[in-house]
């Protein structure tokens, strides 16, 4: 998959929100997005689901979210998302911004495999280093691209995942048409 080109790539990005840390208590995913993307096709699906927990959701974490117990309440179980996680990510190149907690919280699933990692956060610091900021919305921000977010995922903000999978996703594009890497192998964006 390394020597294909970029352009006949399928990228999946996906971001988690969580309930948040705290002291003796276990961090659990509470909300998922994907957004499903190519060069040539554009955005190809776009899915979102809430994750059921038995973990409170720190005040911390939903002051940044605004995830609350009642948008958990008909949410399924993590494991019961298995078989649509594996559609969605398998076979294609998979795209995090800062690509460690959806790592952490994927490994529920032993053996799983999904590969290669694009982590958006790294690609940005090397392509953009001037910037200030390199979080996601200050890297879309400045790049201009943020509005096409919102409009591709309407009536969400930022720190809903799949808002964020989806601003990732405009950001690997941003970055690929920006740097003419459209024919290069994926292997450079590792």
């Amino acid at each position: 998959m390394l020597e294909t080109s970029i352009t006949e790539t399928e990228f999946a990005a996906i971001d988690f929100e969580s309930a948040g840390s705290a002291p003796g208590k276990t961090d659990a995913p509470i909300q998922i997005g994907i957004t499903v993307w190519s060069l040539s096709k554009g955005v190809i699906e776009q899915w979102m689901s809430y994750i059921h927990t038995d973990e409170d959701i720190t005040w911390a974490a939903q002051k940044v979210h605004g995830i609350n117990i009642n948008d958990l309440q008909n949410a399924p179980k993590f494991a019961l998302l298995w078989p649509t996680l594996k559609r969605l990510l398998s076979d294609r190149a998979v795209v995090a911004h800062g690509h460690g907690t959806e790592k952490r919280f994927l490994r529920s699933f032993p053996g799983h495999a999904f590969s290669p990692w694009v982590d958006t956060l790294t690609l940005s610091r090397k392509a953009w280093p001037q910037l200030s900021s390199h979080s996601l919305e200050n890297v879309c921000d400045s790049l201009g691209i943020s509005d096409s977010i919102k409009a591709a995922v309407p009536k969400k903000c930022w720190h809903d995942a799949l808002f964020d999978a989806t601003g990732s996703i405009f950001l690997l594009q941003s970055l690929i048409q920006q740097h003419s890497l459209e024919n290069r192998p994926l292997g450079v964006l590792l």
